[in-house]
């Protein structure tokens, strides 16, 4: 069997671990798996191939660490990418002496606290973050 065919098993079974576990790190050494089959359809010794896998699967994981959406650091209460609820608006008509309030949002009377650092007041407010079955909201500036 050639060496390039051996690599090209490696790279399908790596793809195949990635799609069961979701981890898109393996990905990216599936990528590296694979320049190191194209050096080996280029004629390369061994020790080349497994230097071009290490470089280029271990470059890929470096790139896509450093690239990838900041967004996704985010608690999942506060990530708009998890939680749609994130940026929507709400009206304020008063707060109660304990610092919530009670908002009506998507047909529920929800309760609702202001951010840390922001002053209850009356009108538009915008959720920041959901906390269980509470908003988190600070005042909306269009």
């Amino acid at each position: 069997m050639a060496e390039s065919t051996v690599w090209w098993l490696i790279t399908g079974c790596v793809i195949a671990i990635e799609l069961l576990t979701g981890t898109f790190y393996l990905l990216m050494l599936a990528i590296g798996l694979a320049a190191a089959a194209l050096s080996a359809h280029a004629g390369l010794a061994l020790t080349a191939q497994i230097g071009v896998a290490a470089v280029v699967g271990g470059g890929a994981v470096v790139a896509w660490h450093r690239l990838r959406p900041q967004s996704s650091t985010l608690r999942a209460s506060a990530n708009h990418d998890v939680n749609l609820d994130i940026g929507e608006t709400v009206q304020v008509e008063a707060w109660h002496p304990d610092g919530t309030t009670t908002v009506k949002y998507r047909g529920a009377q929800w309760t609702a606290v202001h951010g840390s650092g922001v002053l209850p007041s009356t009108g538009a407010h915008r959720i920041v973050e959901v906390r269980g079955s509470q908003l988190v909201i600070e005042k909306f500036e269009p």
